[in-house]
């Protein structure tokens, strides 16, 4: 399962990817400072985007919901629906791991056309957690599960919580592309 990230883009080219989807990016208190995150991991402070009156805010929030046995990095989308406290975290790679033992394969999943990848996620009070689903063909070879990728067109409507939430589904093939880095 998803537990670490990469947030590497420029608030610039944020501002663009919402620019082109006719969403305004906005956020309180003038523009933050963005420094890129190659590595954000469970309880981390992250970038999260949320609906506001017609908007999309920007802002930051704790990775992982408070749990009995750690944090709740990933939540189960399965048969579920969300109709409040939606988020999107936009990131341009996530890691999966694989094999028996330390230290484990390391994979780097980016957007096949290297656009940001737009994560659907929940809010709780002041922290954040990724939604996951079946494996698409890209995720499968790696993993039984994968973290839900909304194409760029499903941004607003997820933001949108007065609207019913898009479908949720695996990304297709050809989605992602994975590299091997350690």
């Amino acid at each position: 399962m998803c537990n670490e990230f990469a947030q590497e883009r420029s608030l610039d080219e944020l501002l663009r990817q919402f620019a082109q989807l006719e969403l305004p990016l906005t956020f309180e208190g003038g523009a933050p400072n963005m420094e890129p995150r190659a590595s954000v991991r469970p309880t981390d402070p992250a970038y999260i985007v949320t609906g506001h009156e017609g908007t999309a805010r920007l802002g930051q929030m704790r990775w992982g919901f408070p749990g009995p046995r750690g944090p709740v990095i990933n939540f189960r989308s399965d048969g579920r629906s969300f109709p409040r406290d939606r988020c999107l975290v936009p990131i341009d790679a996530f890691f999966e791991f694989t094999g028996p033992k330390a230290p484990k394969s390391k994979w780097r999943f980016t957007a096949s056309d290297d656009a940001v990848l737009g994560v659907a996620g929940l809010i709780r009070d002041d922290r954040f957690t990724l939604l996951t689903c079946p494996p698409g063909p890209d995720i499968a070879p790696y993993h039984d599960r994968q973290i839900v990728i909304l194409p760029h067109a499903q941004w607003a409507a997820w933001l949108d919580v007065s609207q019913p939430q898009p479908h949720i589904a695996p990304a297709p093939a050809g989605t992602l592309k994975v590299v091997q880095i350690r």
